[in-house]
């Protein structure tokens, strides 16, 4: 209790006194002359917060990939159906091609007619095929782009979780290399992380 130039102390202060003088004098000191706790607990909420970022990150990455190899597979089915297409042109052209020899030389040019309409046509037909097989392959490269960056994030998850555990550890032991370690497989995450924000 405290009044006009008098302070009583109670039970407690003078032992929180002498803790708080013993701590000063004997304590821990992380990097930046704070406490170790209190820059274990910053470093460890700050790492956490930047972890979940990239949980986030790679989970959508993830989610990418398979809805980029999802629009591939269609691709690749728009694709079939248009190279079933053209086969079953080739058939009708070849049978133009066969009746143009059997029938009566007067009815030759209307198959022949056939026989270049069904040329333009699988061209056509072909080049349509050709456009939806390059987009179905650029649908995979995209997939493939997504799961790479999708392993970096998780890779940056992985190392600020080791560095979270090292963070409890060294809290617990009061061990000076496990301070070190935690701030250094920290900045490992962080570095991954960057990389696959980079797209590397």
């Amino acid at each position: 209790m405290s009044g006009a130039g008098f302070h009583v102390h109670g039970p407690h202060d003078h032992e929180l006194e002498h803790a708080q003088q013993h701590a000063a004098e004997h304590g821990h000191h992380g990097l930046g002359g704070g406490s170790m706790t209190n820059q274990i607990a910053m470093f460890t909420a700050v790492i956490a917060t930047v972890g979940a970022i990239f949980a986030y990150m790679g989970g959508s990455t993830q989610a990418n990939a398979g809805l980029y190899k999802n629009n591939a597979a269609i691709k690749k089915t728009e694709a079939s159906n248009q190279w079933n297409f053209y086969q079953a042109k080739s058939s009708k052209q070849n049978l133009s091609e066969l009746a143009m020899v059997l029938v009566a030389d007067d009815r030759k040019p209307a198959y022949q007619k056939e026989v270049e309409r069904y040329k333009l046509e699988k061209a056509e037909i072909k080049l349509a095929a050709d456009k939806l097989e390059a987009e179905a392959l650029d649908w995979d490269r995209k997939s493939d782009e997504q799961m790479h960056q999708h392993h970096r994030w998780a890779q940056a998850t992985t190392a600020l979780q080791v560095s979270i555990a090292l963070a409890a550890i060294a809290l617990l032991t009061k061990k000076k290399w496990l301070e070190w370690g935690m701030f250094g497989v920290g900045a490992l995450g962080a570095v991954i992380g960057a990389l696959a924000f980079l797209h590397f």
